[in-house]
């Protein structure tokens, strides 16, 4: 028998209405949650396959029975199994009546639903199809989509319009009720998506901790208009701190947020966020303003003779645009009103590290054989111990190209760059310093004979470097600028250095690089490895030119690493091209295992074997001299799939010292836990002077199910000061969590510790309430979050301009 019932089973959705507004959260873990589910599942079929909420309303309703009755008044009677299916949607009952002239039903007895979503039991459900009222009684539900469940005295629904009398929300399991939203009446309009609580109460086990009278809230995936959640938490600094984020649905592909502010010891603030995205681009626009912080004046001795004043801020925008093509523009821009503003308004050592703000907008291209860009970028002082003649000189603009391409045997390519540099004035007592800048055009063209077979690689290769400059300023005035910037006497000879406002470079670069591949089976332990032997040699020659006379705008010497091994210049920039005469000889080994592929021992160890004392050297640097380099050797291990350890060493035999020592090693406990220990040294190669050296050990412990503790201790041996200490012990069930942890760190550039306390409690599935314990552990442990643990570093290797291209996916 089928007949058309229209919105019986569509009516019950209104059991959606009260959790709809809960948080969505992909990152909760529902692993402590039980198999069983909160609303036994049904002994009818399941819904039908390919059935989806999408085209449920284009399907016709299916209705089943044992018996079938027509009786007076024109009702028909239809009871035994009764059973009513639609697309996903099915309903079964024991009784159904049903008046075909008035439109009238009544569903009774062991009233069962499901959906694709979710699966609700109830009582009675009466209603009439022709005036579309449904009225549903003593029910419970339970959604499978996501995680949550609950009950509700009664729905009663009337067209697009309806409402929850003695409504309950958890994502707690019924037997363990640890939290749940009750609301006396949740008014609901499914054409605006809207919904309305009335006097609703969250409960932490059977005490209310939270009343609202009244509050609206979305019960679809619609975007609107609307309070988000708020962020309140405790500190000695800002006081009670209280943001109350606002969006603003402005339009399908754009909308807004405010985020207003009270800080109970500073004031108040305003921030906000602006989106957009379309079919050729996306960007985000945002920024905060704090007219007057009470800050500056409770601690006067920490900002000095300049305070920051009123109207703090900071702006912010990210924006690209793709032109077609290979081709696309973006924008990365940013300013703050005040160089104290990252410290001030950061709670952590994490924000300190931003010397400067750098904005940048230019047009770049990509194709399979290049890379071009035409771009600007501009440096802002953010860090109140340094001066501007710490900022990098701005360019303004910049155009590069990089091109390689294969002919034939031959690979030719070209590196050129054409740049306008300037720099932003020096502040001082008396008159602002000018700086001066000047423009550079520097042009590599290259040609490689790539030779290579399945056990070796020979690759020479031969480059011509032209670099030319056109500079601004007197020679008194370039030469100023130098002796200030390098701390050097300013002489009658220097002045004659810079006496050329035209000055070029021009040198040849050849070099070789060769390698061989031996492999080999080999077992240990009964487990089956590929084995490799690398070894390799690269041949560098460039002749000395002297660029005493060259301006420096953007170069400085690179770090030496083990990428340094096989590179055709010391130096980052075209301001110095080091003269060499060497040979680097290194070697890798590698253990693969078969069975699955993993590297399970990387070991490196090479050197610089320099023939000739290096002869261009930067301002202060001493000649690299004829002879060895430090030792470079690198290893990873990975000894079972539980444990990590990582290490890098540079010995020199010149001083028979440790230029630089690291290690790193990480074991996993169970499925969550993690402990990370950690040292970190290097030593100025030039003066011997200690850079730093630091100890670093975290860890997460997982106690049992429930419980875990938490902690890192990260240590400066050289200033015998710790950077950050943390404990903390956490308790988790399946719908509740509670962080609890105390944090002593470096709060400011002069050393200064803060300590505090911080609580979070989140309630899986609603929200969290206290500070965002989870977001500082995680950028604390490393590995905190297991899928942290495949996220690619940064490389070792000193990046160039190429490599700081921006991608073109928004």
């Amino acid at each position: 028998m089928r007949q058309s019932l229209r919105l019986l089973p569509l009516s019950l959705c209104i059991a959606l209405a009260l959790p709809a507004h809960a948080k969505d959260d992909d990152d909760v873990n529902w692993g402590l949650c039980p198999v069983v589910d909160a609303l036994p599942g049904f002994d009818q079929p399941a819904p039908p396959e390919g059935g989806s909420p999408e085209t449920r309303t284009q399907q016709p309703t299916d209705i089943e029975g044992d018996e079938l009755q027509d009786l007076e008044n024109s009702n028909t009677l239809i009871q035994g199994n009764v059973s009513l299916s639609r697309g996903d949607q099915a309903l079964h009952t024991d009784k159904l009546t049903f008046n075909r002239d008035t439109g009238d039903y009544v569903a009774e007895g062991s009233v069962r639903y499901q959906d694709a979503g979710m699966r609700v039991l109830a009582e009675r459900a009466t209603g009439n199809q022709d005036k579309d009222r449904h009225r549903i009684e003593d029910l419970q539900y339970q959604l499978t989509s996501r995680r949550g469940n609950g009950g509700a005295e009664a729905i009663e629904m009337h067209g697009a319009e309806g409402s929850l009398i003695g409504s309950t929300y958890s994502t707690c399991d019924p037997a363990q009720r640890v939290w749940e939203l009750r609301a006396r009446r949740i008014d609901i309009n499914t054409e605006e998506g809207m919904g309305v609580a009335r006097n609703a109460t969250l409960r932490i086990g059977k005490v209310p901790v939270l009343h609202v009278p009244w509050l609206m809230f979305p019960i679809d995936e619609r975007r609107r208009t609307g309070l988000l959640y708020p962020s309140i938490s405790m500190s000695g600094r800002n006081g009670f701190d209280w943001r109350q984020p606002i969006y603003l649905n402005l339009a399908p592909n754009y909308d807004a947020t405010l985020n207003p502010r009270y800080m109970s010891k500073r004031g108040f603030a305003l921030g906000g966020e602006f989106r957009w995205l379309y079919p050729e681009g996306s960007g985000i626009v945002s920024g905060n303003y704090m007219p007057h912080d009470n800050l500056p004046g409770d601690e006067p001795t920490r900002y000095g003779a300049n305070p920051p004043e009123d109207n703090r801020g900071i702006f912010q925008l990210n924006a690209i645009h793709r032109l077609g093509g290979s081709w696309f523009a973006r924008a990365n821009l940013g300013w703050v009103s005040d160089t104290h503003y990252f410290e001030d308004f950061s709670n952590s050592l994490y924000g300190l590290s931003a010397s400067r703000i750098t904005s940048s907008a230019g047009v770049y291209g990509r194709g399979r054989h290049w890379e071009a860009g035409l771009m600007a970028d501009h440096h802002q002082l953010a860090d109140y111990t340094l001066n501007e003649r710490s900022l990098p000189f701005d360019r303004l603009p910049r155009a590069y190209l990089s091109w390689e391409q294969p002919l034939g045997w031959l690979e030719a390519g070209l590196d050129t760059e054409l740049v306008r540099f300037e720099h932003a004035d020096i502040e001082q007592t008396g008159p602002d310093l000018d700086v001066p800048g000047g423009s550079r055009f520097d042009f590599k063209p290259y040609i490689s004979l790539p030779l290579e077979g399945s056990s070796w690689f020979l690759r020479p290769k031969l480059a011509w470097r032209y670099t030319g400059y056109q500079l601004d300023g007197s020679p008194e005035d370039r030469a100023g600028e130098f002796a200030s910037r390098y701390g050097v006497a300013l002489t009658p000879d220097l002045i004659e250095q810079f006496r050329d406002d035209r000055p070029t470079r021009s040198v040849p670069i050849s070099s070789l690089d060769a390698g061989l591949f031996f492999d080999r089976e080999a077992t240990i332990r009964g487990d089956r490895y590929l084995h490799t032997l690398e070894p390799r040699i690269y041949y560098l020659h460039v002749p000395y030119e002297d660029q005493s006379g060259l301006p420096i705008f953007d170069t400085s010497p690179l770090t030496f690493s083990w990428g340094q091994l096989f590179r055709d210049n010391r130096y980052g920039g075209a301001d110095r091209q080091s003269d060499a005469n060497q040979l680097t000889t290194a070697i890798t080994t590698r253990l693969i295992g078969e069975d699955d592929g993993r590297e399970r021992l990387s070991v490196s160890l090479g050197q610089i074997k320099y023939y000739d004392t290096s002869r261009v050297v930067m301002p202060g640097e001493p000649p690299v001299q004829q002879g060895k380099s430090a030792w470079v050797a690198e290893a990873t291990i990975a000894p079972s799939d539980r444990w990590s350890i990582s290490t890098a060493y540079q010995w020199d035999p010149k001083f028979h010292g440790t230029n630089l020592a690291s290690l790193r090693a990480r074991y996993l406990i169970g499925d969550e836990g993690i402990v990370n220990i950690g040292y970190r040294y290097r030593r100025n190669p030039i003066t011997r002077d200690d850079l730093f050296k630091q100890a670093d050990f975290s860890f997460l412990y997982p106690v049992n199910p429930n419980w875990s503790v938490v902690g890192r201790y990260y240590y400066s041996l050289q200033d015998h000061k710790p950077l950050e200490q943390l404990a903390g012990v956490q308790w988790e069930s399946c719908c509740l969590a509670v962080r609890v942890m105390g944090r002593r760190y470096l709060r400011n550039r002069t050393g200064e510790l803060n300590n505090s306390l911080q609580v979070e409690f989140e309630l899986k599935g609603l929200g969290s309430a206290g500070q965002d314990t989870r977001r500082i552990l995680r950028r604390a442990i490393l590995g905190y979050d297991r899928d942290d643990l495949y996220l690619v570093p940064p490389s070792s290797v000193n990046r160039t301009d190429r490599d700081l291209v921006p991608d073109p996916t928004p």
